[in-house]
């Protein structure tokens, strides 16, 4: 038979802890976010060019982005570099593995809401004597924001739950690092584990309820 008290005097005792990791767990996805997306922005510059050297580095760095483990990405980062003499932080490891899987998916988002702004559009506005820069800030950037828009938000939310991964590395001060610390001293691994999923969660449904609001201020129209 079931039998199993839930202990929430200890889960309660361990919140302020976990509500740190999970702030800090919020910040490693957002500047994930940030520099995936500026990396995704040139590697989509890279990939349309004609050189073939920056189109194959382009295509090759989301290719490995979307069709390898990010586990094995921040392994190599980690304990890799590592094995070679260069050594760098549980975070900074969880970051650039972070980074360098958003960057490949965004890339990719990116390519495809190009390629779903009409042509005929970028050429009508050049007829109108408007400038390469112009054409793309107030024609192809504003369709390309709202095509990408929920793809950058879905992103988002992975970043956030792949930061749970640190805790391969070592890294203890996120929400993930913070709970398994709290389960290797206590063994109260439902409790502590429950609140893990239950504040992930919390932080996914934010981030999506956020979106939505900005979404519905941007593109009214």
């Amino acid at each position: 038979m079931f039998d199993y008290t839930f202990q929430w005097r200890s889960a309660m005792r361990a919140l302020p802890d976990m509500l740190a990791g999970a702030l800090v767990t919020f910040e490693t996805a957002a500047l994930s976010m940030f520099f995936g997306v500026v990396i995704a922005l040139a590697l989509t510059v890279m990939r349309e060019t004609r050189n073939p050297w920056l189109r194959g580095i382009g295509n090759t760095w989301v290719s490995i982005a979307r069709n390898t483990p990010s586990l094995f990405q921040i392994y190599i980062l980690y304990f890799g570099l590592g094995s070679m003499g260069l050594h760098v932080s549980s975070w900074v490891a969880l970051l650039a593995g972070i980074t360098f899987n958003n960057a490949g998916y965004l890339a990719e988002n990116f390519r495809g809401g190009l390629k779903a702004v009409p042509e005929t559009q970028v050429r009508a506005a050049r007829s109108l004597g408007m400038s390469a820069f112009q054409t793309y800030r107030m024609i192809v950037v504003p369709q390309l924001l709202r095509i990408v828009f929920y793809p950058l938000t879905n992103q988002m939310v992975w970043a956030v739950l792949m930061t749970s991964l640190g805790v391969i590395v070592g890294l203890n001060n996120d929400l993930t690092g913070v709970t398994q610390d709290y389960n290797v001293k206590t063994f109260r691994t439902f409790e502590y584990f429950a609140m893990a999923a239950v504040l992930y969660y919390l932080i996914a449904k934010a981030i999506v309820a956020v979106a939505r609001l900005l979404a519905w201020r941007l593109f009214r129209y």
